[in-house]
């Protein structure tokens, strides 16, 4: 029995995913898709049909996963790292060289199988603490809502083995989400206040940016591990080491299920990338500013290696 082409092929995009969850880096997820894809195709003559061709892909996409997490540190956000600092002890020189971050992730509006609170940065970090085991039982149990007959019999394990990792999975997860993201769609509201934030951060104005955030509001910026909690020390930063930021442009897109921005800082009579924001909202304040300061994400994202002044108006979100 084998596997055809166009029935593997249109399972890449809930492949890179679930790939992404399991490794926590959209350049790996790709490889693992890759990879899986692959291996799926050389092997397809030994596909024998006692369990679906989904769940035998699944079971390759595993094995590249778990060979990838077998000798790599977790990768992190900065928030795992250690308490928010304040602005004040930024020197933009506190970075980790050895340490993995976590990536965001292009929202995949043809990813049905995949909730959007799953794929929120918070989320994604979180599973980056689990056992590889019990970090691939939880997503497809919980995620992709496998049954636990499946899923034990994708791992080789027994039903009640695979249960029980699913619990303790799920107990370490209710302890390490207490950031609070936000949760479903974006709102009409939600989108009104996005395009003030966009409005003054191409301003610059300072103060209407803090005015919009969350009093539990942080920032991030990796690969700097210091991160920053509540209106005045983002304030603080602002005015300060941020402040060259004056004079950016920001261009819309979505990861991780929310919105974000590619952001493109001034050189002469053009615009550079500089990082990728995602922006998280929550109870109609901004909630989260992570800025990714990697612009190989530009190109993963689709957005454009530059752009000259005058080439567009300011945006409105949605």
């Amino acid at each position: 029995m084998t596997l055809a082409v166009d029935e593997l092929a249109s399972m890449r995009g809930e492949l890179v995913g679930y790939c992404y969850r399991m490794l926590g880096s959209v350049f790996e997820a790709d490889d693992a898709v890759q990879e899986t894809m692959v291996r799926a195709w050389r092997r397809g003559d030994t596909f024998e049909g006692r369990s679906s061709a989904r769940a035998w892909v699944y079971r390759i996409a595993t094995n590249v996963c778990v060979d990838l997490l077998r000798e790599r540190r977790r990768r992190a956000v900065p928030m795992d790292l250690g308490p928010a600092s304040p602005a004040a002890m930024f020197d933009g020189t506190s970075t980790a060289p050895e340490q993995l971050w976590l990536t965001p992730l292009p929202t995949d509006p043809g990813d049905v199988v995949a909730a959007r609170d799953t794929v929120r940065l918070a989320f994604v970090a979180a599973l980056q603490h689990l056992p590889v085991r019990q970090r691939a039982v939880l997503i497809l149990r919980d995620v992709l809502s496998w049954s636990a007959a499946e899923t034990a019999g994708l791992l080789g394990v027994s039903v009640g083995a695979a249960n029980a990792m699913l619990l303790r999975a799920r107990a370490t997860l209710d302890t390490r989400q207490g950031r609070g993201g936000q949760q479903g769609e974006l709102s009409a509201d939600d989108r009104r206040l996005l395009s003030r934030y966009v409005e003054a951060f191409e301003r610059y104005d300072v103060d209407a940016l803090v005015g919009l955030l969350h009093e539990d509001a942080v920032q991030s910026m990796p690969p700097f591990t210091q991160w920053l909690r509540g209106p005045a020390e983002i304030g603080w930063f602002l005015r300060g080491p941020g402040a060259e930021c004056a004079g950016s442009i920001l261009v819309p897109t979505e990861a991780n299920g929310t919105a974000a921005f590619g952001q493109y800082r001034r050189h002469g009579d053009r615009h550079l990338p500089w990082a990728l924001q995602v922006v998280e909202v929550r109870a109609g304040r901004v909630a989260g500013l992570h800025s990714f300061l990697d612009t190989d994400l530009f190109a993963v994202f689709g957005l454009p290696t530059v752009y000259f002044a005058g080439a567009r108006s300011s945006y409105r979100y949605g």
